[in-house]
This record gives structure tokens, C-alpha cells and sequence, in this order.
């Protein structure tokens, strides 16, 4: 077993929790209840609070400050919670805060890309593989799909839902639900178009997605009378049977 490498000027609580191999570089401040696995590296300056666990092998740059408590006006000072999976990248000054209420957790899955000034709010639920470009910013209960893309300085409002594989633009404004596959972009944001590279690169036949997004964005027909359309002219494909889920699921509404 790889022996952890912890620099002297670190500040390490008793309490917490340091995996096999990890490096902890120059002035990073560990507290109490910090779960970090095995092979994570934290460049210097980082701080990271608890409760929180991360998995193995996370990157975490210089100045970013995990596990923060929420900065929501609700909080009662209870322990609250963040998860982290494996494998994720956080540059530098990126935030992530812990829910607001012991019975939520914010939670980010594996391999994730969070670029420098990225913000994730409390109770906020993060898929795989997705990219925050400089400055994304979620506020709190927002959720994520795998493998989506936030574009720079895009800010995405409270319980809004970002779609797997779907992409914003830079500076968006994102105040309504974003269905997987979709390019959404501007301020307020609209629907552009359709991320045909998502799509190819996950093996799905581009055709019935595009006919979908002419259904429910460039037809005459409203969400609901659009979603039946599909229903009856479209064959059984799973993508677009993600995009129709995820729209009948919406509780603030899609974005247009």
C-alpha cells in the first residue's frame, strides 16, 4: 500500500479520514469528518470540510474549497452532507457546498471536469463525465445529467434540471429545464439546436432526435401536444425516450 504524502505546513483534524497514496500539498486545511480514498492529490492552499467523503483519485487545485457549509439562510446548523465519486478534476477557486437539511446531501458522481470558478450549490446532484467551463454556477437543488456541458459564466437558477449530454452556452441564463441532447444558449437561454456529437459519440442515430426537437421546437404544436406526436410518429428509440421522460417530469417547465 502506497504511503500518503502530506506536506508540514498542512493542517490535518484528527478526524478525519486520509486514503492510501493521497498527497496533500502546502497550507491545505483538512477538517473534521473529511472521508478522502485512496490516490487523491490536493495541489496546495485547498480547503476541504466536512461532513464530506470523495472517492479515489480526485484532483483537487489550488484554493478550491469543498464541503463548505450551504450558504442558504435556512440552515440550522445541523451536520450536513456532500458525496463525491471518483475520478473528478476541481481548478482552482472552484466551491461546493453541503446540502441544507441532514436528510439531503449535494452529490457529484465520477470523472467530472470542474473548471476554475465553477460553483455547486447545496443540495445540488451532479452526474458522470459532465464539464463546467470557467464559472458555471449552480444554485441549490439543481441536477445535472451525465456527460452535459455547462459553457463559461453560465448560471443556472434553482431547481432548474440540465439534461444528459445537453450544452449551454457561454453566459446562458438558464431559468427552466434543459432536455438531454439540446443546445441551449443565450440570456434568457433558448433551445438552439441539438448536440449531434453527444449523440454520436454515445452510438445513437442522430435522425430521431433531430425529428424530435422539430416536433416538440419548430412545430406548431405546444410540449404536450408535441409529446404526443412523437408518441405516434416516431419509432421506439431510447434517446428520444429520454427526452420525452425528462419533459414529462418537469416541474419548472422546459426552455423554449
Amino acid at each position: 500500500m502506497s504511503v500518503s504524502q502530506i506536506h508540514p505546513t498542512a493542517i490535518i483534524d484528527a478526524r478525519a479520514e486520509i486514503g492510501a497514496g493521497t498527497t496533500i500539498g502546502p497550507y491545505s486545511v483538512i477538517g473534521p469528518d473529511v472521508v478522502l480514498g485512496p490516490d487523491c492529490w490536493l495541489q496546495g492552499h485547498v480547503t476541504l470540510a466536512g461532513p464530506m467523503r470523495a472517492g479515489g483519485r480526485n484532483k483537487f487545485y489550488a484554493f478550491c474549497s469543498i464541503g463548505q457549509q450551504t450558504q442558504d439562510l435556512k440552515y440550522k446548523g445541523e451536520p450536513t452532507y456532500l458525496e463525491i465519486g471518483n475520478e473528478n478534476t476541481f481548478r482552482e477557486f472552484v466551491t461546493v457546498n453541503r446540502s441544507t437539511a441532514s436528510e439531503g446531501e449535494t452529490r457529484i458522481g465520477d470523472g467530472g471536469n470542474f473548471l476554475a470558478y465553477s460553483h455547486i450549490g447545496h443540495d445540488c446532484i451532479v452526474g458522470n463525465g459532465v464539464v463546467f467551463s470557467n464559472n458555471g454556477t449552480l444554485a441549490g437543488h439543481v441536477e445535472v445529467g451525465d456527460h452535459a456541458v455547462m459553457g463559461g459564466l453560465t448560471a443556472v437558477h434553482q431547481f432548474c434540471r440540465i439534461g444528459r449530454f445537453a450544452i449551454t452556452g457561454g453566459c446562458s441564463k438558464i431559468v427552466q429545464d434543459v432536455p438531454p441532447f439540446m443546445i441551449a444558449d443565450g440570456n434568457p437561454a433558448e433551445i438552439r439546436g441539438v448536440n449531434l456529437i453527444g449523440l454520436e459519440r454515445k452510438g445513437y442515430p442522430p435522425e430521431s432526435v433531430k425529428e424530435a426537437f422539430r416536433l416538440i421546437y419548430r412545430s406548431k404544436f405546444n410540449t404536450r401536444q408535441a409529446i404526443e406526436a412523437i408518441g405516434r410518429e416516431l419509432p421506439p428509440n431510447e434517446a428520444v425516450a429520454q427526452i420525452v421522460e425528462f419533459i414529462e417530469k418537469t416541474q419548472r417547465g422546459i426552455i423554449h
